[in-house]
């Protein structure tokens, strides 16, 4: 019987410490990664407008090539909609959306993650002239989890991962519009 009640005991210790530590992790999380791209302004924000072209720097967009796609509306404009879905499940399923656009300054967009989890995130795009041929590219990324699963962000250290992941990406569209 006392072994049962020890048992009994670090089971509830088990379950109690990750909720009772989630109560003191923040709910929400972000990123914000920058790169420097030798080519003018209009010419990075020209490409980077539409969410198509992400197909060919997106770290999670180059995981699976043979994802399904789907879009709604006129890309690079308010309200348009890229969709994917893949069996691959670090690429999911889910959307884009072009939430607000300010010329040359910064896109705005929201995530709406559907497998293998539900979230709604933001994120954005911003372009810094630095020069006549040099742009200064920020991805940022803003996102909430709400308790108990908060305790996730820093056990599987979401802001570091999800960093390399859009470094990854800005590095791949550096490549890209220096070629």
């Amino acid at each position: 019987m006392k072994i049962l009640k020890y048992v009994g005991l670090i089971v509830l210790i088990i379950i109690a410490v990750p909720l009772i530590s989630a109560l003191f992790i923040s709910r929400d999380y972000g990123v914000v990664e920058k790169v420097i791209i030798e080519r003018p302004i209009a010419e990075v924000y020209e490409f980077t407008k539409y969410l198509k072209n992400q197909d060919q720097f997106s770290k999670w967009a180059l995981m699976d090539p043979e994802m399904e796609k789907y879009y709604e509306g006129e890309d690079g404009t308010v309200g348009f909609v890229a969709g994917w879905k893949s069996e691959n499940p670090d690429v999911g399923h889910g959307e884009q959306e072009i939430l607000a656009i300010k010329e040359m300054e910064r896109i705005d967009y929201e995530l709406r993650f559907i497998e293998p989890f539900e979230s709604t995130d933001k994120a954005y795009l911003a372009y810094e002239p630095l020069g006549p041929n040099q742009t200064e590219v920020t991805w940022g990324f803003e996102g909430h989890m709400s308790y108990p699963m908060n305790v996730m962000i820093p056990l599987m250290n979401i802001e570091n991962m999800l960093a390399e992941d859009f470094q990854t990406g800005l590095s791949n569209l550096k490549k890209v519009m220096e070629k």
